[in-house]
């Protein structure tokens, strides 16, 4: 069964290395989600632009926000706003999930998105709040035991926080 390590990482360059270290690891571009808090007003990843954004209602290029090398390595990477949250960044499986949950009206805005891709409730409403305060989710999406362990590893070696292992609900 396929399921997915989720973890907090504090800062852009935690979460830089995290994703450096999968990416090192083997893991798919894929494979591995990261949502944030758009702050690009901040220039908190103005680097560099390779990224393309998926299509859809709610969500917009990353125009006039520059990501860096590593988080534009992503899947998927793009800008998208979920009614009474406000605009995030996100990338990955997740960055379909939660467009689907924003066009479908976001009844339950993030917690909702994310329950509805395996976290329980309780998690979701964890994650949320670290997430509006700038934190950056990561979640890694696994096939068996030893992909789960080599995550669940690089993610305490980074010392990365809220680490969580979650069965998939499915995620195109």
């Amino acid at each position: 069964m396929e399921k997915a390590v989720f973890c907090i990482a504090r800062t852009r360059d935690q979460a830089e290395l995290i994703i450096d270290r999968l990416r090192s690891a083997g893991f798919s571009n894929n494979d591995i989600s990261v949502l944030f808090p758009d702050k690009s007003t901040t220039k908190d990843f103005a680097h560099e632009q390779h990224t393309k954004a998926p299509e859809g209602a709610t969500t917009g290029g990353v125009t006039g926000m520059g990501v860096g090398a590593i988080l534009g390595w992503l899947a998927g990477l793009g800008t998208l706003a979920i009614p009474g949250v406000g605009p995030f960044v996100a990338a990955g499986p997740i960055m379909s999930a939660l467009s689907g949950a924003a066009i479908g009206g976001a009844t339950g805005g993030l917690v909702g998105a994310l329950v509805g891709m395996g976290i329980p409730e309780y998690e979701a409403k964890r994650y949320e709040g670290k997430i509006k305060n700038g934190n950056i989710l990561i979640s890694v999406h696994t096939d068996d035991s030893q992909e789960r362990s080599k995550v669940k590893e690089i993610f305490e070696r980074a010392n990365a926080e809220d680490i969580a292992v979650t069965g998939e609900a499915s995620v195109t």
